[in-house]
């Protein structure tokens, strides 16, 4: 055979080859199945570290949709599809728009499968006026501090809770994840891994004396009631019986309801987990801080969302930028 020959020759195997590999795309596209496809995505997911939580609410947003549209097939999945779910469901603007999030991170995962061809979901949008939620008050969180009996484990423990929220900002979901590991009190600050970051990347929060020494009673405490109750973990926060704060299956946990309690109970309006957390991103604001500072801090991957926990108003803003003229 010649050179122009077997270089003709390798060419048509080759070009071959594709056509196959082509039509075998194809074939799985026309005949995989949705259910088929979730349940690979959401292996793909549990094997590069998505929480369950994520994956539970991905699995039942997807299901319902499959369940609304009567949909078997990936590639019977189009933009009118969609837009039937979104007529049919009944709920808030603002829980539709969390929806149709859920069903295009399901669907880019499908492209990225190479299941689906097209991103034909990307302008599909739905267009809901934000309320901006306000940070808690200093004054309330001082005086609920000052309510709270701290000669109680739970009382303390409470007080510990609201304190480190406030002094670092980080999510109550973060704060029943802590465990020993990550509270430093030689340095005084939290080393926060990825297991317990929303965004999966390290962070280092600086504490003051006076919180590094209620760490490390209550740390003392817990190491009694673990003894009691024979427990063999190490969260931070637990509770009276020795057990986690964290519930799988909730984004809630003993902390949140007890603020929602201590909220009721002093008339303190704006007392919750994410009004806490505002308040130290504005307290780090109102000191000096800048924006991109506060977003490291909060661990936002978007300096944008960092913007809208400060809840910066009108006066505010030409106060500070007169500061610079």
């Amino acid at each position: 055979m010649s050179k122009n020959n077997r270089k003709h020759g390798i060419f048509a195997v080759d070009q071959r080859f594709t056509d196959i590999t082509l039509q075998s795309i194809n074939d799985v596209r026309n005949a995989l199945t949705i259910e088929q496809a979730l349940r690979v995505v959401f292996k793909q997911m549990d094997i590069t570290g998505s929480r369950p939580r994520t994956i539970e609410s991905y699995s039942y947003v997807f299901n319902d949709f499959i369940k609304i549209t009567g949909l078997i097939y990936v590639e019977d999945i189009d933009v009118d599809s969609i837009y039937e779910y979104l007529n049919e469901i009944n709920v808030a603007k603002t829980t539709k728009l969390l929806r149709l999030k859920t069903i295009k991170a399901v669907l880019s995962r499908f492209f990225d499968n190479r299941w689906i061809e097209h991103k034909f979901w990307k302008n599909i949008q739905i267009k809901i006026d934000k309320q901006v939620k306000t940070a808690a008050n200093e004054s309330d969180i001082e005086i609920l501090l000052t309510l709270i009996d701290r000669s109680s484990f739970i009382g303390f423990l409470d007080s510990v809770a609201i304190l480190l929220m406030y002094k670092t900002g980080i999510r109550i979901r973060t704060l029943g994840e802590l465990r020993e590991r990550h509270i430093d009190l030689e340095n005084k600050a939290l080393d926060l891994d990825g297991a317990v970051l929303k965004n999966r990347e390290y962070l280092k929060l600086p504490i003051d004396d006076q919180l590094a020494e209620m760490l490390r009673t209550l740390i003392q405490q817990n190491a009694k009631i673990r003894k009691k109750y024979k427990k063999r973990h190490d969260y931070v926060f637990i509770t009276q019986n020795g057990l986690g704060i964290n519930r799988s299956n909730s984004s809630t946990n003993a902390i949140s309801k007890q603020l929602t309690r201590y909220s009721r109970m002093y008339g303190l309006k704006n007392i919750n987990a994410h009004a806490i957390r505002r308040a130290f991103a504005k307290n780090l604001l109102n000191k000096g801080a800048n924006v991109a500072l506060i977003s490291k801090a909060l661990g936002h991957a978007d300096i944008s969302t960092t913007t809208q926990y400060l809840d910066l108003n009108k006066e505010e803003v030409a106060n500070s930028l007169r500061e610079y003229l």
